[in-house]
């Protein structure tokens, strides 16, 4: 490759409260197609999702940046419940979706093919591994998280 040609990005998404391992071979295998972007959601996106955040944003944040092939981690607006404004801002070759992503559920479809993002669908596999809020609701009635979450807004980069 030379100077001139620009790598394939990869833009991934996702709350990741917490990180588990079926995120990261999503993660590895979008890696395959460019630079994997993660658009992280935003503590508050978790809260009106789950009712409470188990990890906090910076936290998730630290661990995503610790994976191969993640050249960025962001947040984004994500006040209407999608990360339409990360994929506007950002506009990355593809728009990789693990297995319990489809036509029928991903929202993001519409901007993507509006601006020529290419979708990609089942990556990491066709099944979904672990559930994130499945294994934190599994910690949250064993150990009596009753304290609310503190909710704050992150910064999202200039690119």
């Amino acid at each position: 490759m030379t100077t001139q040609e620009k790598r394939s990005t990869v833009m991934v998404s996702g709350g990741f409260d917490p990180v588990h391992a079926g995120h990261i071979r999503m993660i590895r295998a979008a890696a395959e197609y460019g630079d994997v972007i993660v658009i992280a959601n935003s503590d508050d996106w978790l809260f009106r999702k789950k009712g409470f955040v188990f990890m906090e944003y910076a936290r998730r944040v630290e661990i995503l940046n610790a994976i191969k092939g993640v050249v960025l981690v962001d947040s984004v607006d994500d006040t209407d419940g999608t990360v339409c404004e990360a994929i506007k801002r950002i506009k990355p070759t593809y728009f990789a979706n693990g297995g319990d992503r489809g036509r029928s559920n991903t929202p993001e479809q519409s901007v993507c093919e509006e601006l020529g993002v290419e979708l990609l669908w089942g990556i990491g596999g066709e099944e979904k591994l672990q559930s994130s809020s499945s294994l934190a609701k599994a910690v949250k009635t064993s150990s009596g998280f009753d304290v609310p979450p503190v909710r704050t807004r992150a910064p999202h980069s200039e690119r």
